[in-house]
């Protein structure tokens, strides 16, 4: 453990979004970004939040929750994302706090700590899974090795938990080729998932020299992809935003 991360250091946020209407399917939220990321994933757009320390000039969460406090009846939820929030010591004290004051509580995370990640599951009413490429090519996307072992038990929990949930993965086809999407759809629907959203990757705020050397190509994916997709998984969809 980091000297960092005792439990006795306050939560490490990376900032705050007050107002957000599409990080929570249907629900008007604050967003609380955490700081710390244990993978390196080659499409990041938030790399600033990689490093587990707490900008100068960011909120702190006693801050935070007084501030979260004046917003009940105008916001629905609080959604913690990253970085990957599960590697906050605190998080699960953090939902708690903002379940207090009457919000629900969504998280974004690509289950990076599944131990915590079960500590937060009974707190939670939505989670946006980030499931990276076929567990066993984790490394490719991620480049930490056996981070594909996190994830899948992350995600067996989830779908075990009976806490509403999607799946999503960004795309890039230097990451992701038609047989590595079928692979990890049919992997999906043996889990008895049906909804699988496709983000194509966004260059905004990513350093990568691979991906960025490569561009998207206009409508991908493509209609036919998509076909071969939604053979395995009926509900898979392309998010754009």
């Amino acid at each position: 453990m980091n000297a960092d991360d005792h439990p006795r250091t306050p939560p490490k946020l990376g900032g705050v979004v007050p107002f957000s209407s599409c990080d929570y399917p249907g629900h008007l939220a604050s967003v609380v970004f955490i700081s710390g990321c244990p993978w390196r994933c080659h499409y990041c757009h938030n790399p600033h939040l990689q490093a587990r320390h707490k900008g100068p000039t960011t909120p702190s969460w006693d801050d935070t929750l007084a501030w979260l406090a004046t917003r009940k009846g105008l916001l629905d939820a609080v959604v913690f994302c990253g970085g990957e929030p599960l590697a906050e010591h605190w998080l699960p004290q953090m939902m708690q706090d903002s379940r207090a004051l009457g919000f629900k509580i969504a998280l974004h995370t690509g289950g990076a700590y599944p131990a915590r990640f079960k500590q937060c599951l009974p707190l939670l009413d939505w989670v946006g899974f980030d499931v990276k490429a076929p567990f066993a090519d984790y490394e490719q996307v991620t480049q930490i090795r056996n981070s594909g072992q996190a994830a899948r038990a992350s995600l067996q929990m989830l779908v075990e938990s009976g806490v509403p949930f999607e799946c999503r993965t960004t795309i890039h086809p230097a990451l992701h080729n038609l047989d590595s999407l079928l692979q990890l759809a049919g992997t999906l629907a043996v889990q008895g998932i049906q909804d699988f959203v496709l983000q194509p990757f966004r260059a905004s705020g990513c350093s990568s020299a691979m991906l960025l050397q490569q561009p998207v190509p206009p409508g991908w994916p493509d209609t036919a992809m998509l076909a071969r997709l939604r053979q395995l998984l009926p509900g898979t969809q392309v998010r754009t935003h």
